[in-house]
């Protein structure tokens, strides 16, 4: 069963059972606002996408989990930043409360997007205190809602849950990287605070076992999603994952190529791996 709000998110309940588990995907979404008024060439800005993630994904219902992706463009507004995480000089106004600008920002990569790529602004102006506001209100919070409340709900019904923030990666991902190089995926769980270790472990051995590289927590450790609902001793188990693009598209056209059936179906089998050790964790504890 899927439970959308208009374009800014779906929401997939589990298929028959329904276990601890929910994958979510920020930054799949492709349904560009009318007043998103980027000055960039929209190829381009696209890039910035986690482009078919959603799909890669799209069969974790079936295996008792709840799949939720946004429908909204990260460049829009970043579902995977802190709400404060915003840069002073791109707005026309003072904020009505304090911001806490972080590296990302910096970057231009907050959680207002003003980079389509270093060296290329987003934008050719400043943007509106009230503009943004909107997108906080209209896309930001309502995500944030439902990952909190889906998370909630399964850890007051079954003593705890897991949950794998779910993105891509370019295959040139870090600075120096050439093109082509990196791991397959990178485990992300902010130096081991955000799930029990044997999660994060067994995420990891399932890919190499399937015959894959993976890196933990380099270059990426988790963000605002994996940091905000993850609290191992309470039962809440958040990682990130990483999917490198080479693995499934061209990253150029943003095509799907030969090698998307292969991933999807191992991502199937890690699906399952998940839902099996959160349904036994789970069971135990009940006997407990």
């Amino acid at each position: 069963m899927s439970f959308v709000i208009e374009d800014v998110l779906v929401r997939n309940d589990p298929i028959g059972r329904r276990l601890p588990v929910l994958f979510d995907s920020p930054h799949s979404g492709h349904a560009y606002p009318r007043d998103f008024a980027f000055t960039c060439p929209l190829p381009v800005l696209r890039q910035a996408e986690d482009t078919h993630v959603d799909e890669l994904f799209a069969h974790a219902p079936e295996h008792g989990a709840t799949l939720l992706c946004a429908l909204f463009p990260r460049t829009y507004i970043d579902a995977n930043r802190a709400v404060d995480d915003i840069d002073p000089a791109l707005l026309d106004g003072p904020w009505p409360e304090p911001l806490a600008p972080t590296e990302k920002s910096a970057a231009g990569m907050g959680l207002i997007r003003t980079l389509c790529r270093p060296g290329l602004p987003l934008y050719d102006g400043r943007l509106s205190v009230a503009e943004v506001s909107e997108r906080i209100d209209r896309y930001y919070r309502p995500y944030h809602f439902q990952v909190a409340a889906i998370l909630e709900g399964l850890c007051a019904s079954f003593g705890a849950v897991w949950h794998v923030n779910c993105h891509s990666m370019p295959s040139a991902m870090a600075p120096g990287m050439r093109r082509g190089g990196g791991p397959d995926f990178v485990v992300g769980d902010r130096d081991g605070t955000t799930c029990e270790p044997g999660f994060a472990a067994l995420v990891a051995d399932v890919l190499k076992g399937l015959g894959y590289s993976v890196a933990i927590n380099d270059p990426y450790k988790g963000v605002e999603l994996v940091a905000r609902y993850s609290d191992p001793e309470r039962g809440r188990h958040s990682l990130q994952l990483e999917i490198n693009r080479r693995l499934y598209m061209n990253e150029e056209t943003l095509e799907r190529h030969d090698g998307f059936a292969r991933l999807q179906a191992d991502l199937n089998t890690l699906i399952s791996r998940i839902c099996a050790h959160a349904e036994s964790r789970t069971a135990r504890r009940a006997a407990e």
